[in-house]
């Protein structure tokens, strides 16, 4: 079949999918940055009520990830993320008003149920208008705006809190995902059939190359098939593993290099944005191999591989010698980003589009009750032992579980290599 060119897609939605993602998590990756500048101090917040506030934010966003799910495939992703992105910025802009810990705790829950179904409703989104060939790049340059944004928080969130506080950083990292929701209205459409600014033809071949795909896909009578079927259950645990290291990680890095001596909140921004370079170049270059090469189980378990050998290096060298611990940090963080793109493409080619979004919601859920124990559990180690050694060990072992079930949970019927066209 001739190679066809819908080029307008990826120069629309890409760069709003993006930024869309990246709003959601600036506003769930900052209350590192809060805890580490003073929030912590002026709330009277201690190590365990700062693990509990840290890991509450997944609670939320488990509890209400399908529901949401289910409402954009059978009504809209659009209005859905529309309506999520000015919740999620008010209770992000008032974690910077409030000075009861008890409001502080509510706000955490509220605002994971506000950015529950976003992933997922994205990703079912992007299958919508991209193709097989092409959609492990698709779901990366959405999933970059994790570690982009995290990149620049990074280093702007430390600016921000020396300069003005820890309560100004929350208020004006915040206000942005309200005025952006009314971009995202209008630019966005849920499927090709009702995008004014494509051509009729231009929309009836991109649908005859996704039909043709769904129809190399075994049937799934409905969702309590999908829910019961091998590969869904075994990526559902596989995704939990792997997120206790990405959230153990991301939500307590700048606490582990603010520990490091003579370090202040500044160095600490900028050191911790590093990992963030290596990851978006690592996911980029993994997309585009994992696209070309109609590969994706073997690129996801190699690099959770790596991230767990980092890891454990780094539990290995313990306090004695900071930046080389960090260096193998910088390796880990990475490694646990680079396969994300691969991986939510072998969801959707794994299953037919009526099953999908239910299916993406119940891993990411799945990948939520991870995020909790990550980013609760390895507060609760640095606390406990006085250092980060055990912490290491902790998501070195939970990324290593991770492999096993990836190696585990596809094999070659499940996840059938068709060939599809090309669709620039």
């Amino acid at each position: 079949m001739e190679k066809l060119t819908v080029p307008s897609r990826w120069y629309r939605l890409i760069p709003v999918a993006f930024i869309t993602y990246s709003l959601a998590y600036l506003d769930r990756a900052n209350f590192g940055f809060g805890t580490a500048g003073g929030m912590a101090t002026d709330l009277g917040i201690d190590q365990r009520t700062s693990s509990l506030l840290s890991s509450l934010f997944f609670l939320g966003y488990f509890f209400f990830q399908i529901p949401g799910t289910l409402y954009a495939v059978q009504r809209s992703a659009k209005k859905l993320i529309f309506w999520s992105l000015i919740l999620w910025g008010a209770l992000a802009t008032a974690t910077g008003m409030i000075n009861d810990v008890r409001v502080l705790i509510v706000i955490r829950f509220m605002l994971g149920v506000m950015e529950s179904a976003v992933m997922p409703a994205m990703i079912i989104l992007l299958s919508r208008w991209f193709t097989k060939s092409e959609r492990s790049r698709a779901n990366t340059f959405l999933i970059l705006g994790n570690p982009v944004t995290i990149l620049w928080m990074s280093i702007l969130s430390g600016y921000l809190i020396n300069a003005m506080g820890w309560r100004w950083m929350f208020i004006l990292e915040g206000l942005p995902a309200i005025v952006w929701a009314f971009i995202w209205w209008r630019i966005v459409d849920d499927t090709p059939e009702r995008a004014t600014w494509l051509t009729s033809d231009d929309k009836a071949k991109l649908q005859q190359v996704l039909e043709q795909e769904q129809q190399n896909i075994k049937p799934v009578k409905n969702y309590a098939e999908a829910f019961r079927s091998r590969v869904v259950i075994l990526l559902s645990l596989q995704y939990a593993f792997w997120s206790v290291g990405v959230y153990g990680f991301v939500m307590w890095l700048p606490s582990i290099i603010k520990a490091a001596p003579a370090m202040d909140i500044v160095k600490t921004g900028w050191l911790s944005a590093l990992p963030y370079v290596f990851a978006i170049v690592g996911m980029l270059v993994v997309s585009h191999y994992s696209d070309k090469l109609q590969r994706r189980k073997e690129f996801i378990w190699t690099c959770l591989l790596i991230g767990a050998i980092a890891f454990y290096g780094s539990y290995l060298i313990g306090g004695d010698n900071f930046w080389l611990s960090f260096t193998l940090l910088t390796v880990a963080g990475a490694a646990m980003y680079a396969p994300y793109g691969p991986f939510f493409a072998m969801i959707t080619e794994s299953l037919p589009k009526h099953v999908t979004g239910g299916a993406v919601a119940l891993i990411n859920s799945f990948g939520a009750l991870g995020s909790f124990a990550g980013s609760y559990f390895v507060g609760y180690l640095n606390g406990t032992t006085g250092g980060f050694g055990a912490s290491y060990n902790f998501m070195a072992s939970a990324l290593l579980i991770s492999v096993v079930l990836t190696l585990v949970a596809v094999n070659g019927r499940q996840h059938r290599e068709v060939a599809s066209p090309d669709v620039a």
